[in-house]
């Protein structure tokens, strides 16, 4: 059929009622089987495709999905984001995406403006300062990544794991003079978590601990490598790729390019700019597709809250 159809098209190709194809699109139980088997029949063989906006506004599901980054220029994110996507488009859901820019009230904002679109569910990258309550209104149909919530299902980094990984591989080849530039401790995961990471590993192989936090920026850790590099120093450990380019550039400028550089994101371009680096994988990618994963048992299953941590590893 060349023609749009309309649910009463169905509804007459069907010889049912308007109200039945209506709730065999929002997957009403009261529907016979075979009344069912029988407009899903006409369906599949008219190619009609319901319009979300309208099963939204009869109580259905939108067959959307929120999603709410912390930064849109988040390299980590949108790596996580690819995975999310990947999991829902396969699922035959939609996508909204949305900044909050690290505000608590942004993210409210942004929660009920979903609410009122009727979204089916909602994942949320969650930030220092993120509140469980933020959720409430989702209750069972959200997931949270990067940060530990008990209210809704999460996904969480291996914060300690990927500074450990790192320490590791430099100790492993001899190196004792390993210094480290991190983000300020308040920010609880990215911060604290991977700082309080290298300073066991420097207690665990009798290593002077040498190190600097401040913004999660490349200005910040370029500003910073000087007040880390000592005419000793082997190593830089950095909590994130972002750290790692401004300390190699200013280690670069400096000259001190036999100093390796280590960094948490394996970003490519990290080691095509600056040879003497490697990076620790966090698994964004895999971390985005757990967290779709979850949320598409909630929404289809009624699955309990479940809480993962996503492993570090070394970059292929």
């Amino acid at each position: 059929m060349t023609q749009k159809l309309t649910i009463l098209d169905i509804a007459k190709l069907a010889g049912v009622g308007k109200s039945t194809v209506s709730r065999v699109l929002t997957q009403d139980p009261r529907v016979k089987p075979a009344t069912r088997e029988k407009v899903e029949q006409v369906i599949r063989e008219s190619g009609y495709v319901p319009s979300k906006s309208a099963q939204s506004m009869r109580g259905g599901s939108s067959k959307v999905i929120g999603v709410i980054v912390s930064r849109l220029d988040s390299p980590s994110e949108n790596k996580a984001i690819r995975g999310i996507l990947e999991v829902i488009y396969g699922a035959g859901y939609d996508a909204v995406i949305m900044e909050s820019q690290f505000s608590a009230e942004k993210t409210r904002e942004h929660l009920a403006v979903l609410e009122k679109r009727n979204v089916d569910g909602v994942i949320v990258f969650g930030f220092s300062g993120f509140e469980d309550n933020l959720l409430d209104r989702f209750s069972q149909r959200a997931v949270v990544i990067a940060v530990d919530t008990q209210a809704v299902s999460s996904v969480s980094y291996d914060n300690e794991g990927m500074i450990q990984l790192a320490m590791a591989q430099l100790t492993e080849k001899g190196l004792t003079a390993i210094s480290y530039i991190g983000v300020d401790p308040s920010d609880r995961t990215t911060g604290r978590l991977r700082l309080d990471a290298y300073l066991a590993a420097c207690r665990k192989h009798r290593l002077s601990a040498v190190y600097q936090t401040g913004e999660l920026s490349y200005d910040s850790a370029y500003a910073l490598t000087d007040k880390v590099l000592k005419e000793e120093t082997q190593a830089i450990v950095c909590a994130s790729d972002t750290l790692a380019m401004g300390v190699a550039k200013r280690l670069q400028e400096l000259q001190r390019t036999e100093v390796t550089v280590s960094g948490v994101g394996a970003t490519d371009l990290l080691s095509f700019m600056f040879p003497n680096t490697f990076s620790i994988d966090p698994g964004y990618f895999e971390a985005g597709e757990h967290a779709a994963r979850l949320l598409l048992q909630h929404l289809q299953h009624n699955a309990a809250i479940t809480h993962l941590i996503q492993h570090a590893s070394y970059p292929a």
